[in-house]
């Protein structure tokens, strides 16, 4: 045996990341030798039946022996008490539990140590693992699982039902009698050890063997990962009946997280150096090694860019995964990976590539430990990796912008009609344009753009809307903002009782968008007869019906005054709608729109109409004649001009966009075929940044939150919105730092783009789904809340009322359901 001093790394930059800590040579080879860590020592076998201890956090680096086996050691496992603290090891003649103190005492007294031999089962032990009071020890040998009593040294039972070797093991943490297993038959099982029989069986997961498991108690999940790299996700909920939540590639995520900080640092770069960079980009070679998941560990962040307010109290509850070339940092929330750190990057590391690998990080540490054994080699190295480093590394550049207040460039489009005289324009347009510029204050996005002139540092302090909106009714306004602020966070309060359920026509026919208007009075809907529908809120009554498209409607929506209803459809044209008059005052046929209308909105406190086809968004601004003309009545007089018109970066077709009406804002959200987000921003009038990769196919909708009645406390969720795609499920993002937050799951849309929608004050989510039910989130849980029924067909959108304490939901037959509080 060979030990060598403490060597750390000699790279200039990769010392502050990652640093060798120790290194040992065995006489043996290591290619797969057991691995342990806690939070204060490694363990690991040496020269074959030797087992060591090491400490990371000891003033002194020798190593503690512990002999006692005489056959190679093939399984280490730490306990989880510190006092004693136990250490377990296995070998085909016998297993052994260590007192690791006590061991050291003796050490240190020139004793030689024993430890306490629990029996032996003649066969190759592959796993071991502690009961949570380490008074029982689960040994896999074979297909076979032995808990054995540690006091007592005897079997306690014996689990037979795997059909192949068992290769980890997990005492459920909050359900003591529950043990839950995964083995080379590609399945996992769940047991209760106590009574000796099998609770769960799964279904083959993959093609290659399950090699690790954890259990996390605060999502109550089980995280299993594979060798060909495979990462599995289920829900141990109890009414959830072990459902995956998520299915991950590693080698995909991968590629994922660097191409995403590809993309952001082309926006670091200067205009003319971003063609070149995209062009690398798009010619990168791709990696076609898979990252076997060879452990899994707790891994607690501080991670500052993912705050969200009120909603991350979960956002850094990670995983670090081990594989052979590759440590990662894994979201649990966002099923996203936070950081990768490969060690052919690191030249100066021993270990380039691991047979083994344990990783430990204690909760808020700055640094974590990992354990290290060579594939190739006989050497066994440990490393030091500070998180604050490596986070810092592998940000996106640009992470750090935030949404600022300003005012108004000139040269934005947003100034058209307010500066010129020769414009359509509102009346009185001195009074609105100094109210534009001084008063509501508009938001951009804001970067480093020299013609812009922003040379100072990003705010800190987002932005509190002002709207200078006065409400018809007091009685109406009071009550909406008291329940915008209060009702929705009490559980009494929320919409689940279904009162009312109404067909909007008398054939089955889809309806296709659904909006509430700002009062909380109406709603309207869209339809795939061709019409466009408004009910009252309460789906009471016969609803006004605005007939003219000779297709599909795709979109409806509410202008900011409530006066005015917004129409496409699959015949190409465009449509606005007088609500009281229930009569076409403005048209945009097919002539103008090269490709069909994907996506179209009422804008900038309905100064415009934003709207989407083909690779580009458009602006325009727009005029209603309000005069009658009883004989010419089907020519509206209404007129509007194109302003601005932007395609997106990539050239990809917009399949979605959104932007905030309920007050003056600057920025622009699109989704595009090539599965990306695209931020832009209109007080500078081009793209601030791209998110790549947003979902594994292109996002249909995004939902921002739109409300104007938040607390100060809740300020900061006007920056989250929603993403959603078929068979993809919901995500959400944090606009300031371009990440996503969180993976909301448990609802099917594998096939039909369902709707997603937030409540007034921000805190909830709902979404439609294929299962014929409607799926209720709290913004800080990635598991729903509850689930609505009563649905006849696919839930194909939602909507929740922004006055009152009720969520409508629309299916694809044709009907709407209304649900209240109980």
């Amino acid at each position: 045996m060979e030990t060598l001093p403490e060597m750390p790394s000699t790279d200039g930059h990769t010392s502050d990341i990652v640093t060798e800590r120790y290194l040992v040579e065995s006489q043996k080879s290591t290619a797969h030798v057991p691995l342990a860590c806690d939070t204060q020592h490694c363990a690991f076998p040496l020269d074959g039946n030797h087992l060591c201890v090491w400490s990371p956090r000891g003033t002194s680096h020798q190593l503690l022996t512990l002999q006692g086996h005489h056959q190679l050691i093939t399984a280490v496992v730490f306990g989880n008490q510190t006092d004693p603290l136990q250490l377990c090891s296995a070998s085909q003649d016998r297993i052994i539990v260590w007192n690791v103190d006590e061991c050291r005492e003796k050490t240190l007294e020139g004793l030689t140590p024993r430890g306490t031999i629990l029996g032996s089962l003649l066969q190759t032990v592959l796993c071991l693992r502690f009961s949570l009071d380490d008074r029982a020890v689960a040994v896999c040998a074979g297909n076979k699982i032995s808990v054995m009593d540690v006091e007592k040294q005897s079997v306690l039972v014996e689990l037979q039902g795997h059909q192949g070797s068992v290769t980890a093991v997990e005492f459920c943490p909050w359900q003591t009698h529950i043990l839950i297993s995964v083995s080379e038959d590609r399945s996992f099982k769940v047991w209760d050890y106590c009574e000796g029989s099998l609770i769960y069986s799964s279904s083959i997961l993959t093609a290659y063997p399950l090699l690790s498991l954890l259990i996390n108690e605060e999502n109550q999940q089980l995280v299993t990962g594979s060798a060909d790299g495979q990462l599995w996700i289920f829900s141990l909920i109890e009414r959830h009946h072990y459902h995956c939540v998520a299915h991950v590639d590693l080698r995909k995520k991968s590629e994922t997280f660097s191409t995403r900080r590809m993309m952001a640092e082309q926006y670091s770069l200067p205009e003319d150096s971003r063609y070149h960079s995209r062009h690398e980009v798009d010619k990168r070679e791709e990696a076609e090694a898979t990252f076997p998941v060879l452990s899994l560990a707790q891994c607690d962040l501080c991670l500052q860019d993912s705050q969200s307010g009120v909603f991350s109290s979960e956002g850094t509850k990670c995983l670090w995964i081990g594989s052979s070339t590759a440590l990662f940092i894994f979201n649990l929330a966002s099923v996203e990976l936070e950081a990768a750190l490969h060690f052919k990057e690191f030249q100066s590391l021993s270990v380039q590539v691991a047979g083994s690998c344990a990783v430990m990080s204690e909760a808020r540490s700055p640094k974590a430990f990992c354990i290290l054994s060579s594939m190739f080699g006989n050497k066994i190295a440990m490393l030091e990796i500070s998180l604050n480093a490596l986070l810092s590394s592998q940000r996106c550049p640009g992470t750090g912008r935030t949404l600022s207040v300003s005012c108004v460039l000139p040269t934005s489009p947003l100034c058209f009609g307010i500066t010129k005289e020769n414009s359509p324009k509102p009346a009185n347009t001195k009074r609105h344009a100094m109210r534009s510029v001084v008063e509501d204050r508009p938001l951009v996005f804001h970067t480093k753009i020299r013609s812009s002139g922003y040379t100072s540092a990003p705010h800190v302090t987002m932005f509190s809307p002002k709207t200078n909106i006065k409400h018809n009714s007091k009685r109406a306004s009071k009550f909406k903002n008291n329940y915008k602020c209060k009702e929705y966070s009490l559980e009494r309060f929320l919409p689940r009782n279904l009162s009312r359920q109404v067909a909007v026509a008398q054939e089955p026919v889809a309806v296709s968008c659904v909006q509430f208007s700002g009062d909380g009075q109406q709603l309207a809907c869209g339809l795939a007869n061709h019409l466009s529908l408004v009910f009252d809120a309460s789906l009471s009554g016969t609803p006004a019906a605005f007939s003219g498209h000779d297709g599909a409607v795709n979109t409806v929506c509410w202008s900011h005054d409530k006066r005015w209803l917004l129409s496409t459809g699959r015949d190409r044209t465009l449509r606005m709608w007088s609500v009281h008059r229930t009569e076409l005052m403005l048209l945009l046929g097919p002539d103008f729109f090269p490709k069909p209308i994907t996506s179209a909105q009422f804008y900038y406190m309905d100064s415009f109409i934003l709207l989407s086809s083909g690779p580009e968004f458009r602006l325009l601004k727009y005029h209603i004649d309000l005069c009658r003309d009883d004989i010419r009545r089907y020519k509206p007089k209404s007129r509007y001009k194109p302003i601005f018109r932007l395609p997106l970066t990539s050239g990809a077709d917009v399949t979605t966009v959104s932007a905030v009406n309920d007050f003056y804002s600057h920025i622009v959200l699109t989704a595009g075929r090539d599965r990306s987000v695209e931020v832009f921003d209109l007080n500078v009038g081009h793209s601030a940044a791209v998110i790549a990769e947003v979902h594994s196919r292109p996002a249909h909708q995004i939902c921002q939150n739109k409300g104007s009645s938040f607390t100060t406390q809740q300020s900061l969720a006007y920056n989250l919105f929603l993403t959603t795609a078929v068979g993809d499920g919901v995500r959400l993002w944090d606009l300031r730092t371009l990440r996503c937050v969180r993976r909301f799951e448990g609802h099917p849309n594998r096939c039909y783009p369902c709707g997603v929608a937030f409540s007034p004050c921000g805190r909830l989510m709902a979404c439609g789904a294929e299962d014929r039910h409607a799926y209720v989130y709290e913004m800080g849980s990635s598991s729903f809340l509850y689930r609505l029924a009563g649905h006849t067909d696919t839930v194909t959108e939602v909507a929740f009322n922004p006055a009152a304490p009720q969520l409508t939901t629309a299916t694809l037959d044709g009907k709407l359901q209304l649900f209240v509080v109980e």
